[in-house]
């Protein structure tokens, strides 16, 4: 069975990647399809991806092209109909060999069926019936980190996936704003749409203010007005697209973030990161890199070294004494 399949990728002309959201969830698959893509360099891989996140494929080597999905325009009555005539574009200029349905719902299910590609390849934990369109589906574990379930794919295909997770391939666009971040920098991204997750005024306040010796640039999108800040915070908020944030992640002495898709771009661009975890699981859907570091349940630590029932654990977001623990790491990491 293993060889059989090993031999259905590497005799593909082509291939289509589903995953459409989230942010976060794009950013884990990264290194599954770097790998299916070396293990078969003559596949021509196209990507399915929600409009607003498909700027984050932009560039990709690995890629052929990339078909943005417009979810948004797919409400209402006559979203079926124009869901038919979106898909058309799944399979031109012919259907693609392979999909690769890393999503596991319905709606990506119906784009693999509308794609008719030979074979269709899903994850065992796919929900919403997705994985009545896959034609295989790869066993995974729901206590593993979501880079590690993605990787069981490439893996169920033959395809050797290196050990560490400095040897995954993470590929983001970067490019620079259009004004310059001072020097030594450290990146606060404070806010987040998931609930429960984001910082109060106050926190952001209190976190400048502890860093006061550092410049501190805030990022991301969204939340509450944050008048009032100290002379070394520079309020970016709203500023920057994608590859402007990778840009600045890329260069930041140190990252702040809470439980985000963001989080999980300064993760695949190093370990200088510290991401703040309210009631989300950090072993799951924290950092990768197993020697960021991670607050959860009041106590900061390496992602690899946190209690799992701590992690395990629904908890609140940190406090002043918390952010005060947290700016304490920022500073010992950055001396």
């Amino acid at each position: 069975m293993a060889a059989a399949l090993s031999s259905e990728l590497a005799g593909a002309r082509s291939a289509l990647v589903i995953k459409p959201s989230s942010l976060g969830d794009i950013v884990h698959t990264l290194p599954a399809v770097a790998l299916l893509k070396s293990a078969n360099p003559d596949m021509a891989v196209r990507w399915v991806a929600n409009s607003e996140w498909a700027p984050l494929l932009h560039g990709n080597p690995d890629l052929a092209g990339v078909i943005p999905f417009p979810r948004r325009e797919m409400r209402g009555p006559l979203g079926p109909a124009r869901f038919l005539r979106w898909s058309r574009a799944l399979r031109e200029p012919s259907p693609p060999d392979l999909v690769f349905d890393f999503q596991g719902l319905l709606r990506s299910g119906l784009m693999a069926r509308r794609s008719r590609a030979r074979l269709v390849v899903g994850l065992a934990d796919s929900r919403e019936g997705a994985r009545f369109f896959h034609g295989l589906r790869v066993p995974v574990d729901p206590g593993w980190h979501a880079v590690e379930r993605y990787l069981a794919l490439p893996r169920a295909l033959g395809v050797e996936v290196p050990g560490g997770d400095s040897a995954l391939s993470f590929k983001l666009p970067q490019e620079p704003p259009g004004r310059e971040p001072p020097p030594g920098f450290v990146l606060l991204h404070p806010f987040s749409r998931g609930a429960g997750k984001s910082l109060g005024a106050d926190a952001v306040r209190r976190f400048c203010e502890l860093l006061a010796d550092r410049p501190v640039v805030l990022v991301g999108r969204g939340g509450p007005e944050l008048g009032g800040l100290p002379a070394n915070a520079h309020n970016w908020i709203g500023a920057t697209g994608l590859a402007e944030l990778a840009w600045l992640m890329a260069r930041a002495a140190f990252t702040v973030s809470v439980d985000s898709g963001p989080a999980h771009m300064a993760a695949a661009l190093g370990d200088r990161l510290l991401a703040i975890h309210s009631w989300s699981d950090p072993r799951r859907v924290g950092p990768y890199r197993k020697r960021a570091w991670v607050w959860k349940g009041g106590r900061v630590a390496r992602v690899g070294e946190l209690d799992p029932g701590v992690a395990a654990a629904a908890g609140e977001l940190p406090d002043f004494a918390g952010i005060e623990a947290i700016a304490a790491r920022v500073l010992a990491e950055i001396g």
